[in-house]
């Protein structure tokens, strides 16, 4: 007698679009045009001794009808004809037809290659599926080459019975869901080396070709796992010896900030070796970042330096953003005059940012940082390292010696530890030295 088919009640589906394994049993789909001659077990059970609820489709057009998502595990007859074709015993008489004829053995390729074929539209039909297939004992290798095709196991009909048939349906289950784990895990992995790779490629890389100046820059993205974050910088020579440094900060620290922050970089580059300086670059880095930012609450501050073909002269425009630090030699490092500076970028329409000149001299070191260096905390209390405790500290890495990359990273490193951890913001910090001697 054919299989009944009893009513079932939904299980809700995964995202992944299989359904979630139940406690209490579990679904078998079985596709089979022949019931009567095929699974005879009267009662399968699973290992908890839970009754293993039966569908039987008798094509593949009863299969993606009874596909529903409570369904964990189809079993396929490899016997199971074409779709038009005719039906099991018709076929045999065919076969037994065809093996008197000089015919036979190419009659007996097209029914394997045919075979399998059924399987593949079983797997496209049903890709987040267990699939097990059931054939004669005779038909071993047809078996093997359809686990190679994508089935989880093979099953011989002379020898099923319900313990082996639910220790199979387990077995397949649980391998689909480790294989479609590892997929994602693999397709993860893959997804986040491309992003590593795109990120990469924004970060800047500075052109100082034909300039006496040393260039260090040190990079950390408040984001977990993020190598861009809402800071940006960049540092370019234009033709007539003039060296351009600058840093800014999207206000935010989400992926959409990331890409604003780029846009700017990559604007005021376009616009610096365009010949732009001073107010006239930030007015039109404003109308950017108007344009680009996704809502009007989003600003940036900047902090722009050019300094002169001769190395001794600077012009130093703030939007927002904290002064940098200049540094000389047997002096201590101190802050730039930060007075009269304009408003962050995007705050205030038709805004103005005075260009101020300062002296540098011959030998000298000129930090640019973000916020996020000064804003971390000391402690465990809510104070802040803020600008002054930042020049005592840069004091002490240069009493010490350091310079360049060494003076960065050690800098970086005191902030996370009077922190007590990962600091929360953005940090970009760029270093320009020049040695006159």
């Amino acid at each position: 007698m054919p299989v009944p088919v009893p009513r079932q009640r939904d299980i809700p589906a995964t995202e992944s679009g299989q359904a979630v394994l139940p406690q209490a049993s579990l679904t078998l789909l079985v596709i089979e045009d022949d019931p009567a001659g095929g699974l005879t077990v009267p009662e399968i059970l699973d290992a908890d001794r839970h009754r293993i609820r039966l569908r039987t489709a008798r094509n593949l057009t009863e299969a993606a009808r009874l596909l529903t998502p409570d369904v964990h595990c189809i079993l396929l007859d490899l016997a199971l004809p074409e779709p038009g074709a005719a039906s099991r015993a018709q076929a045999a008489a065919a076969a037994a037809a065809a093996a008197t004829s000089n015919g036979a053995a190419a009659a007996g390729d097209d029914t394997a290659a045919d075979q399998l074929d059924t399987l593949r539209r079983v797997l496209a039909l049903a890709p987040r599926h267990a699939v097990l297939v059931l054939t004669a004992e005779a038909d071993a290798e047809r078996a093997a080459e359809a686990v190679r095709v994508g089935a989880q196991d093979f099953l011989f009909r002379d020898e099923l019975d319900g313990r082996l048939l639910s220790r199979a349906i387990r077995y397949a289950v649980e391998r689909k869901r480790a294989d479609i784990a590892q997929y994602k895990l693999a397709e993860s992995k893959l997804r986040a080396q491309e992003n590593a790779r795109l990120e990469r490629g924004l970060l800047p890389t500075p052109l100082l070709e034909g300039s006496d100046l040393r260039f260090a820059a040190r990079y950390r993205p408040g984001r977990s796992r993020a190598l861009l974050g809402g800071d940006f910088y960049d540092t370019v020579r234009t033709p007539d010896g003039t060296v351009h440094a600058m840093i800014g900060d999207v206000c935010g620290h989400g992926p959409d900030e990331a890409a604003l922050g780029v846009e700017l970089r990559i604007a005021w580059r376009a616009l610096t070796l365009a010949g732009l300086c001073g107010d006239d670059l930030l007015a039109t880095l404003q109308e950017v970042l108007e344009v680009e930012r996704p809502c009007e609450e989003i600003f940036a501050t900047l902090c722009t330096v050019d300094i002169s073909p001769d190395g001794r002269r600077a012009g130093l425009c703030l939007a927002g953003h904290p002064a940098p630090l200049v540094s000389r030699p047997g002096r201590p490092a101190r802050l730039l005059p930060y007075e009269n500076s304009g408003p962050a970028l995007g705050l205030l329409p038709k805004a103005r940012w005075p260009r101020r000149q300062v002296e540098l001299g011959g030998t000298w070191s000129l930090m640019l940082y973000t916020d996020g260096l000064i804003e971390g905390r000391i402690g465990e209390g809510k104070e802040r390292l803020g600008q002054d405790g930042m020049v005592e500290m840069i004091n002490r890495h240069i009493a010490r010696g350091l310079s360049g990359e060494g003076l960065l990273e050690a800098s970086v490193t005191e902030a996370r530890r009077l922190n007590g951890g990962e600091l929360t913001d953005d940090v970009a910090v760029v270093l320009l030295s020049r040695n006159g001697a």
